[in-house]
């Protein structure tokens, strides 16, 4: 067929087919992107001009290159983690061997890490990736950082703690109410059991269950009030000194307050008790929700507040650490120098927590009605999670705010 067949001979196919998977990594030309397929063919194209002019490319800024490999390597070895196995824990060989899969990839030996352990290592040391050795080799887990997922466990995070909360307060409100029923003197009464004598055999004693409150007071009314129904009720005239002191019994009786009372039960308000409220008052509560409604967001990261980082994906050396917020990064990231080392981090709001300080410290609000104003701590509520406050920047200087949750406020750096 001559030259114009030689596409289509056996040889030419053969080489094709050769030449369609993956050939030995030692006969690869990075610079030049190049793939041998024997040794004899890799040593000619290593003596070729064209291979020469690409090493004295290379050698001009060798740094400039190694980086650029460097980085389309970790792109598509993430990106192949990422969308393959997402956040299981999976051995880093596993993934590498799904990396080079594609004909086109970079190889490790053209970038900065001289082995699979040094780049997970680096995954590692930079909070991507949860690694761990074991005897099969280093496993990883991607940390999901999406903006959406890291929303969805902070909304997590922030209900739990909201229904702790109002479980606590339930409790200390219950609390309150035990101890102040028992200043005042009102105490549980407790049953008193006793035989059943009986004088007459021919008596029938009658019991009626329709009124409740009738029933409570006969509980503790003394055994000589029960009437029976072989027993009629005399005449005001005929009355006995006995009858007129049961009656007067009964009557001290129904005018003091109900001992029974449960001390769980939410006492009634009294309108005597609660002045009515101005109309200045009213405005400003009425601004105040509406501050509130304006300025409640998702997200609160300030810069020049002390906060404490909370995961322990960044490494033990910043685990339960405290530091300052630098720069807010999208609202929901920050750069956090740590006190200890100086270090700066980049850290996602749901993996920090706020500084409450000391009493009489500055502390900055970082959420809520009044957000971004400095106050002055003048008190911790240990027990309900909340601080008290004293505005010193703003419209309302002065102003004194009891019970700010701690999620709403932190310390202010010197």
């Amino acid at each position: 067929m001559g030259k114009d067949g030689g596409f289509l001979t056996p040889k030419a196919i053969g080489n094709r087919i050769k030449a369609k998977g993956l050939q030995k990594l030692r006969w690869y030309c990075q610079s030049c992107q190049k793939q041998c397929r024997d040794e004899n063919g890799f040593k000619c194209h290593i003596q070729s001009e064209s291979h020469q002019r690409q090493l004295l490319l290379v050698g001009e800024n060798a740094g400039k290159y190694v980086a650029n490999y460097s980085h389309e390597f970790h792109s598509g070895f993430f990106s192949t983690l990422r969308r393959s196995f997402g956040t299981k824990r999976v051995l880093a060989n596993t993934v590498y061997c799904e990396y080079i899969k594609d004909r086109d990839h970079i190889h490790m030996n053209a970038t900065r890490w001289v082995a699979l352990a040094g780049y997970v290592r680096w995954l590692g040391s930079q909070g991507l990736c949860e690694i761990e050795q074991t005897e099969r080799g280093w496993y990883v887990t991607l940390i999901d950082k999406d903006p959406d997922s890291v929303r969805r466990e902070m909304d997590s995070e922030k209900k739990q703690k909201m229904d702790l909360d109002d479980e606590q307060r339930r409790q200390k409100l219950i609390a309150e109410q035990i101890k102040r029923d028992q200043e005042r003197g009102i105490q549980q009464p407790e049953p008193v059991y006793s035989d059943l004598v009986r004088k007459d055999e021919d008596e029938k004693v009658q019991v009626t269950f329709n009124q409740m409150v009738v029933a409570e007071k006969k509980k503790t009314l003394p055994a000589s009030i029960l009437v029976t129904s072989s027993k009629k009720r005399q005449t005001t005239t005929d009355e006995t000194p006995d009858d007129a002191e049961v009656k007067k019994q009964k009557i001290e009786m129904e005018k003091e307050p109900a001992a029974t009372e449960s001390v769980f039960k939410k006492p009634l308000p009294v309108a005597s008790s609660k002045p009515k409220k101005s109309a200045l008052e009213e405005l400003r509560e009425m601004e105040e929700k509406r501050k509130e409604a304006k300025n409640r967001k998702d997200y609160w990261l300030h810069e020049n507040i002390v906060v404490k980082i909370i995961t322990s994906k960044l490494g033990d050396k910043c685990y339960k650490k405290k530091g300052v917020v630098t720069k807010v990064e999208d609202r929901y990231q920050a750069i956090v120098k740590m006190f200890d080392t100086n270090d700066k981090v980049r850290v996602d709001q749901a993996h920090v927590e706020t500084v409450i300080p000391a009493i009489g410290k500055k502390v900055l609000i970082v959420n809520g009605a009044y957000r971004g104003e400095e106050a002055t701590l003048e008190d911790i509520h240990q027990d309900t999670f909340s601080v008290d406050l004293t505005l010193t920047t703003g419209p309302m200087v002065g102003m004194r705010f009891n019970n700010v949750a701690y999620e709403d406020v932190s310390k202010l750096a010197d």
